[in-house]
């Protein structure tokens, strides 16, 4: 019938309306995905990766069923070691991986974002530091103190160098009563932060090195420039 045909003209012009939408949407993806990911394998570098690398593979099917982020499936690759070409990250990055380079995706998203386009509310980091320490924790404190400068970050740490780049400290305490373990999260004044921060860099024995570092380690994350996100690198 004419209803019928009309319906189907409508259609296919609101089909093809898509279609052009999806290939502009398509085109802008590819001609951000080589600096953006050049970005975060520089930044993922200075976590503690040095060989890391990172990429983003854009897979494009004009013919897939309309859908609201258009006709491309978008995949993040990624290789730690040298001599390994990049694969399908969730197949291949360790749990401590995935959490630097969470770190490093959105510390590089943010490097040329308005506050306005960055209004995330808040970020869980879980343990971003495992398997790292000294200069690159340190990095990685200043990392997150930068992204803190943009949304509320949160963080589990057991690294001082990352605790004391904060601005605010809570410990968290497990004690057993009466055959049930209770889990406590308390805010930490000046002095107790200096004596946990003191006991994360040398056990349980607190001594007036370990204190005097903890003070200067508190010292330098208060007044050390927020870091600016890594340059670009080209592998």
């Amino acid at each position: 019938s004419a209803d019928v045909e009309a319906l189907q003209h409508d259609l296919e012009r609101a089909l093809g309306r898509y279609r052009a939408a999806a290939a502009a949407l398509s085109q802008c993806r590819h001609a951000a995905a080589a600096g953006f990911a050049q970005t975060v394998t520089a930044t993922t570098r200075r976590l503690g990766m040095g060989h890391a690398e990172f990429a983003i593979s854009i897979l494009h099917d004009a013919s897939a069923r309309p859908r609201p982020s258009g006709d491309d499936d978008v995949r993040f690759d990624f290789s730690a070691n040298p001599g390994q070409p990049p694969r399908p990250l969730a197949r291949v990055a360790s749990g401590g991986e995935l959490s630097r380079l969470s770190l490093a995706i959105q510390v590089s998203r943010f490097a040329k974002a308005t506050q306005a386009d960055t209004n995330v509310g808040t970020m869980i980091f879980d343990e971003v530091d495992a398997g790292i320490g000294g200069a690159v924790a340190a990095v990685v404190g200043d990392q997150l103190r930068a992204l803190g400068a943009r949304c509320h970050v949160l963080c589990v740490t057991h690294l001082a160098q990352v605790a004391a780049q904060g601005q605010q400290h809570f410990a968290i305490r497990k004690t057993i009563e009466g055959g049930n373990t209770h889990t406590e999260v308390l805010p930490l004044t000046e002095d107790a932060r200096i004596s946990e921060i003191a006991r994360m860099l040398g056990g349980t024995a607190l001594t007036p090195a370990t204190e005097a570092l903890a003070r200067d380690l508190l010292a330098q994350g208060r007044h050390t420039p927020v870091a600016a996100p890594a340059a670009k690198t080209r592998n």
